[in-house]
């Protein structure tokens, strides 16, 4: 046993945003069962979430397990909500840095802590790789993305430099403009069915000061500064973006599917299981529910923890859903309807009472392993998409931004588990989608493509699996004492 002092001290660090908390934690997790004290930082405005969805144990920690807090740099609010992403992403790249260097120096003078041996920042927090390198420690960035994702936007310089973006008009938008093809070899390491529509939105700007544009281009350009780069994937889903990424970037290493690792390395019955990240309270009652359901009977409907939509779109999303014939289950955020409260027509509840059951938030990774889940509506955000292949899930793709339209359209044209819903939401496309998901020849084809792709993930986080064994190489390689910042 390694005394408490004498412990590899990891700081933990995601974008204050759940799709980057989620995965960021259950890493931290996996360091700590793996012999790590771990100091997780959240932003003061989501520790306050975090403490009213699950209560003030929720931030209390346990032995080795520890959480802390810097400023975001906005506004104070209280709301229970995703903060504007153009915003906060800004936010934290112009000031973020001092209170993060502070909370480290103040970590190595607090006594009974073991001093910080390795920061692991989400990459688009890139501020970490300047703080670890002060404190004269190695800095492991966490891209909580698809490979393809940051492979795409590694070649908006290319499209900058060509003219392609900005657009010239919103006109694009619409014309058909977005639809031209993307083939390699200026597509380095992507699908060779590529889009312009196929990158990722912040492309799709007619602004070439547009704050979301400039700030992932930074990001993804100062990855070479780090460590090592972690992704939550394994090698035969993602292989050509991965190739490219190997030949541009320090160490690159896939430890996914992260929940399959999470699951070899702790169970939920260990202390750490108790720890959680949800920033909404989850609706316990969807498993309960989801029990009473015929196998692969019910459709699964979530949106993510961003995307928003008019209650226009909401409206022929739920029509639908009841007009398809098939029980649902359907997570309603309480901030899903842009500006406004989501507003369902009581005729909609009326004939879908008996197969429907609305929530605000749930457990998603539970509620996609349960046998009575048949097809996943996603938003295509990466982890709904990892987590929906782990569990053997076929998918109806509604992609909302950033690379959620790579990823959407790598389900669809590549992995074969996906289908698109299409941007102009009409129920009538709904209900035709979900019929041929649940039924029709092209979904029976998505539902074996996907046990295949599930099948492959399981196998790279079993013992002697890559992902599992690029773990335990991260770990000797990068972030145990002694790797001193290059």
């Amino acid at each position: 046993m390694v005394a408490a002092d004498e412990r590899p001290h990891a700081v933990c660090l995601p974008l204050p945003a759940q799709g980057h908390v989620t995965p960021m934690m259950k890493l931290a997790k996996v360091l700590h069962c793996k012999g790590f004290h771990v100091t997780f930082v959240n932003t003061e405005y989501n520790h306050r979430r975090l403490i009213r969805s699950r209560g003030p144990g929720a931030v209390a920690g346990l032995t080795g397990f520890r959480f802390a807090t810097i400023p975001d740099g906005l506004p104070p609010s209280d709301a229970d909500a995703t903060q504007d992403p153009a915003s906060l992403c800004y936010s934290t790249m112009t000031t973020c840095l001092p209170h993060f260097r502070n909370l480290l120096v103040d970590l190595n003078r607090t006594p009974g802590l073991p001093p910080v041996t390795c920061v692991v920042a989400d990459n688009v927090m890139s501020f970490g790789i300047d703080a670890a390198k002060e404190l004269g420690v190695p800095c492991a960035l966490f891209w909580t993305a698809s490979a393809c994702g940051y492979m795409g936007y590694r070649h908006f310089r290319f499209f900058l430099d060509e003219g392609l973006s900005p657009l010239k008009d919103e006109e694009q938008l619409t014309n058909g403009f977005l639809d031209t093809p993307v083939a390699r070899p200026p597509a380095r390491g992507m699908s060779k069915h590529m889009r312009f529509r196929d990158f990722p939105t912040f492309i799709w700007t007619t602004d070439r000061g547009d704050i979301l544009l400039n700030f992932v281009m930074h990001e993804v350009e100062r990855t070479d500064r780090a460590d090592a780069v972690i992704l939550n994937t394994f090698d035969e889903l993602e292989q050509p973006a991965l190739d490219a990424m190997r030949a541009i970037l320090p160490p690159v290493y896939t430890i996914g599917p992260l929940g399959n690792l999470a699951e070899q390395v702790f169970t939920d019955a260990a202390p750490v299981g108790t720890i959680r990240s949800s920033l909404w309270r989850e609706d316990h009652a969807c498993l309960a529910w989801l029990d009473g359901r015929e196998p692969q009977s019910v459709v699964f409907v979530n949106y993510g923890s961003i995307t928003t939509m008019s209650n226009d779109e909401l409206v022929e999303f739920a029509w639908g859903l009841a007009n398809c014939g098939h029980d649902f289950l359907w997570i309603v955020r309480p901030d899903l309807v842009k500006g406004d409260a989501a507003v369902l027509p009581p005729e909609f509840l009326e004939a879908t009472e008996g197969r429907g059951l609305l929530a605000r938030w749930c457990e998603q990774e539970a509620v996609l392993r349960h046998e009575a889940v048949g097809v996943f509506l996603t938003h295509c955000g990466w982890n709904s998409t990892m987590e929906s292949i782990s569990a053997g899930v076929p998918m109806l793709c509604w992609p909302f931004f950033a690379e959620q339209q790579t990823n959407s359209r790598y389900s669809c044209a590549e992995w074969g588990v996906g289908m698109e819903v299409g941007g102009n939401v009409r129920r009538e496309a709904v209900e035709g989608r979900i019929r041929e998901a649940m039924g029709g020849e092209k979904g029976k084809e998505m539902k074996r493509r996907a046990a295949e792709w599930k099948e492959l993930g399981a196998r790279a986080t079993q013992p002697g699996g890559r992902s599992l064994v690029n773990l335990e190489n991260l770990l000797k390689e990068v972030l145990l004492p002694g790797k001193k910042s290059c």
